[in-house]
């Protein structure tokens, strides 16, 4: 019988480890391994008690959630504390794996406290698959070939078990919306292996799944293009399904080989942002998709799983608009949701956020206190699940050809890598304060000589890029492709990108203007006060606590700004990349533009109210306000107003 080919992705991922991050993503790294991330299992039952791990409380998604970012912040910063956790919990999991090959525990017990339900939402073992993929990896990067093997046994052992149990349970409700998840596992064991069973389950898990190809390319339009009514909550509109299926199509591809696949998750992206975006690169749910107003807000989990989408993207189809998307994504939409320390984060952020209370909102779905700060506010799934942004995305920094001569910047920050080019062992440096400055100097060292090439994502927002090579050529590559740079690599090579960052302005809904430079989004720096909640409550002991945060100085300002002369109306000012640089006070780059105060933009509850209709005017004194970078806010204006007249 002739083997089966997949179709080769774009790029291949390295092995965890394989990147090791360097400057301030490195010091963001350590400060969520010393938050929540790092030590969640210590104090939340739904990680501590869950019967994944022996105990008797969570059996679902929480566990395997946690480890799906934790392992992964293990390897990236290899810390042995960590490393030996995880290892452990994992360990365990494979253990005590059922004979028919079933993972953790058979009830369905979505919350510590919570009832058994009735039939299990196979959500929780495709889940598993992904933990149990990571963790394969990190056990060959160990060298550890035994605990590799098990693992790999493990993971198709719970494939067979998978494929058995659809046969007469099919796919619903979360697994049926997120089938695709297992993709990456059977695709990983099947180029190992090449055993058709592992075909046969992802055809059946494609053939029970929700068709989201379908759902987004309709002729008809697409069903959710307009923001979800309120009591309407629905899976098709969810806005963590719909930040996890823009790479569906793509994963489906390399099965399939339907070459009308590779256009639909731009097409996908191209949908969600036009009808759902705002500011920072995300678009809101929050539960269900939301529409434009930048006071919807956007659920951390969409965050998190939004990037992955867009790592995966990068992988299988290589377009660098995705790695645009992710950079923009991580940079502003990511750590905003976050206290600076990580020890606390929100269920929904909001672009326009001028005070986070326990408060109703005007919001599709969730509660009051799902815009506080804290250790589980709304519902504990962000809190299981908030690890994974910051260490998937330092581990997908760089990917490898499939033919092993390439080499590829796909995502920028400070960074070591170690690979191969044309089967010769080469490191490459980046030395960069990107995103908050243009320039980016690459190292390369080979201790023999390696032909090959290094693709360096340029930005579609890049105008005027130069790379300047060791020769002392400067070249001028093309804004939103992959430059190449082909050479034999020989002792130390040196190359320096810079990439301008001219300001621009985005407008949105009642043609509000938000102020961009780079990947970076700006907003409104306010004073704030943060007030503890909840101190009675279990699990709430300092340092992971509850608060609200109330502003302290004003926020309703216009601009005085216009798109033809916003290189004079902005003033950037550069400072030190601190060692907390996602904080207002380590903000490494701030703006100072001309406002005047809007006093009749005023509260809507417990939200500003929508944007006030561009152009506005004001009788207000002029003011010069201060902007930084969004990621660096807890409270903030995004999208203003603008004078006119």
């Amino acid at each position: 019988m002739t083997r089966y080919e997949l179709r080769p992705p774009k790029y291949r991922t390295l092995p965890l480890g394989a990147i090791e991050p360097a400057g301030w993503l490195k010091r963001q790294l350590r400060i969520q391994a010393e938050g929540i991330s790092g030590h969640l299992d210590e104090f939340w039952p739904d990680v501590r008690d869950s019967q994944w791990f022996g105990g008797e409380a969570e059996a679902w998604e929480r566990a395997p959630y946690w480890l799906d970012g934790t392992i992964p912040l293990a390897y990236v910063l290899g810390d042995e504390t960590l490393l030996a956790k995880v290892r452990g919990y994992v360990d365990h999991i494979v253990a005590n794996q059922h004979e028919d090959g079933w993972l953790g525990p058979r009830q369905m017990i979505a919350a510590s406290g919570a009832t058994v339900q009735a039939s299990y939402d196979l959500w929780g073992q495709i889940l598993a698959t992904k933990v149990l993929l990571q963790a394969w990896d990190g056990a060959r990067t160990d060298g550890d070939c035994d605990r590799a093997g098990a693992i790999r046994d493990a993971l198709a052992k719970a494939l067979r078990c998978i494929d058995r149990h659809i046969d007469r349970a099919p796919l619903f409700n979360w697994g049926q919306f997120r089938w695709f998840e297992a993709l990456p596992a059977i695709a990983a064991l099947y180029e190992e292996a090449g055993e058709a069973w592992l075909v046969d389950l992802a055809v059946k898990l494609r053939g029970q799944g929700f068709d989201w190809t379908a759902f987004f390319t309709a002729d008809s339009g697409w069903p959710c293009a307009e923001p979800t009514p309120h009591g309407r909550w629905n899976y098709m509109g969810h806005v963590v399904n719909n930040a996890m299926a823009p790479k569906a199509p793509a994963l489906w591809w390399r099965f399939s080989g339907d070459e009308a696949e590779r256009d639909v998750p731009t097409r996908m992206i191209t949908s969600l942002l036009d009808h759902h975006g705002v500011s920072t690169g995300m678009f809101t749910g929050d539960e269900c998709l939301a529409g434009k107003r930048p006071t919807h807000g956007t659920e951390l989990c969409a965050v998190v799983e939004y990037a992955f989408s867009l790592e995966m993207l990068l992988s299988a189809l290589g377009d660098p608009l995705f790695g645009d998307h992710l950079e923009q994504t991580i940079f502003n939409a990511l750590p905003a949701t976050f206290s600076p320390d990580m020890w606390s984060h929100q269920y929904d952020q909001q672009a326009n956020q001028v005070l986070c209370t326990v408060d109703e909102r005007i919001w599709n779905t969730n509660g009051p206190e799902s815009n506080a700060y804290g250790v589980e506010p709304n519902y504990g799934c962000c809190t299981a699940n908030l690890s994974q942004g910051w260490p998937k995305f330092a581990g997908h920094l760089w990917m490898a050809t499939p033919d092993g001569t390439g080499l590829a910047a796909v995502a920028y920050a400070p960074s070591k890598v170690r690979a191969t080019l044309g089967g010769v062992p080469v490191g490459v440096e980046l030395d960069t304060e990107y995103p908050f400055r243009d320039t980016l100097a690459f190292t390369v060292t080979a201790d023999a000589p390696a032909t090959g090439s290094l693709w360096l994502r340029i930005p579609a927002w890049a105008i005027g890029a130069t790379l300047r090579l060791p020769e002392g050529a400067v070249e001028s590559p093309t804004p939103g492709t992959f430059y190449e740079v082909a050479r034999t690599w020989e002792g130390t090579t040196e190359l320096v990108l810079t990439l301008p960052m001219a300001p621009a302005l985005r407008h949105g809904l009642n043609d509000a203007i938000t102020v961009q430079r780079g990947p970076l989004t700006f907003a409104l720096r306010m004073g704030e006060d943060w007030r503890r909640i909840h101190e009675g409550e279990t699990y709430r002991e300092l340092p992971h606590a509850d608060w609200e945060v109330y502003p302290t100085t004003p926020w309703a300002y216009a601009l005085d700004v216009s798109d033809g002369t916003l290189a004079q109306d902005v003033v950037f000012h550069e400072g030190e990349v601190g060692e907390v640089p996602f904080s207002p006070e380590g903000a490494p780059v701030t703006a100072t533009v001309r406002a005047r105060a809007l006093p009749a933009w005023e509260m809507d509850g417990a939200s500003a109210a929508d944007v006030p209709q561009s152009p506005v005017t004001s009788d207000e004194p002029v003011e010069v306000v201060t902007l930084i970078p969004y990621g660096c806010t807890n409270l903030r204006i995004t999208e203003f107003p603008w004078l006119g007249g």
